[in-house]
């Protein structure tokens, strides 16, 4: 059995994880800085940074701690390499790599996305090829999953992601940060058909995705009332944020479920933060017909380290080891097949 400690810094989450052979997880620590950066209303990277620095070491202990295990029992090291921001990871990589070097254990790179890919392998026995919906705060995306590290981007995001859309709607409603569970308490409470908010379909047969136009088009509605004097009721602001969210969620299901079937795929698995969200999950059973969907419980649809721990694995069985040269990329692609 392969005991491999995984670390996740990637946005403002400092996570550790021990995961054997790639289904058991013995520990998943997580440290959230949420309340660091919600009196900015998003995650500030300089805070960010300096935060993992602080955590990285008392997480990774925890961690350790929890899974009954000592260094000498772990087999493997594995980091977010990236996407992500840049000085955030470059706390977890450049950790990953002294304490590889210090254990004379293998280093493996985790690409962000193939981590939230991989999460869905915790609970669910998933057959390739299927489709991943991958949206999160600083990611949306369809991808062809084919095999363990082979995919196919089939599209993504042009500008905002759809977390990014949900976090700057709830700013500028005031909801709070973090905004995606913000606002979909707020819509909970609202019409979603109380606005015909833009929905950004693109180009036929694309399965891109832009969310740019939305979050303006709710800034503008704003500064009209505000303009004219107009102070929002708690149920105005409740159909706002219902609406918002159906014309991000009604976007991001449409094309899932056109992309699972143009492609003949039997399973979209929706992957990320914003796969928490119940509308979304609702709205792609409605539409899913004879296709299954999945989904991570919560805490795997939130960055955490098992996630990594999952795809290392995965990584560990072909050999794929990183040199201790490795360097965070905070614009890391994912690697496709075509």
């Amino acid at each position: 059995m392969v005991n491999i400690l995984a670390i996740e810094s990637s946005c403002d989450e400092t996570a550790a994880a021990v995961v054997s052979d790639g289904r058991l997880v013995r520990s998943n620590i997580i440290a959230s800085q949420a309340e660091l950066h919600g009196q900015y209303g998003g995650v500030v990277p300089e805070i960010a940074s300096r935060s993992h620095l602080q955590a990285i070491v008392p997480v990774v202990e925890e961690a350790l701690s929890a899974a009954s295990l000592g260094f000498s029992q772990i087999g493997a090291v594995a980091v977010t390499s990236g996407p992500g921001l840049a000085g955030a990871l470059l706390v977890g990589v450049s950790y990953a790599k002294a304490l590889a070097m210090a254990l004379d254990v293998p280093l493996i790179a985790v690409h962000h996305w193939q981590g939230h890919l991989s999460a869905v392998f915790l609970e669910h026995e998933v057959e390739f090829p299927f489709l991943a919906l991958v949206v999160s705060g600083g990611h949306s995306g369809l991808v062809e999953a084919v095999s363990h590290g082979e995919y196919r981007l089939l599209g993504q995001s042009l500008d905002d992601a759809a977390g990014e859309a949900f976090d700057k709607i709830a700013r500028v409603l005031g909801l709070g940060y973090p905004g995606g569970p913000a606002l979909e308490r707020a819509a909970q409470n609202g019409a979603p058909d109380a606005h015909n908010f833009p929905r950004a379909w693109l180009a036929p047969d694309s399965f891109d995705f832009s969310f740019s136009g939305l979050k303006s088009a709710v800034l503008n509605h704003l500064n009209r009332l505000r303009m004219s004097g107009h102070f929002l009721s708690e149920k105005e602001i409740a159909d706002i944020a219902a609406s918002a969210q159906e014309a991000i969620c009604d976007v991001l299901s449409a094309k899932a479920i056109d992309a699972a079937g143009k492609l003949g795929l039997k399973t979209v698995a929706v992957v990320g933060g914003v796969a928490a969200n119940a509308r979304l999950r609702q709205l792609l059973r409605q539409r899913a017909g004879n296709v299954r969907v999945i989904w991570p419980s919560p805490l795997f649809c939130t960055d955490n380290a098992a996630m990594i721990g999952v795809a290392a694995w995965h990584k560990w069985q072909k050999g794929e080891f990183s040199s201790l040269a490795l360097n965070a990329d905070p614009r890391e692609k994912l690697y496709s097949v075509i």
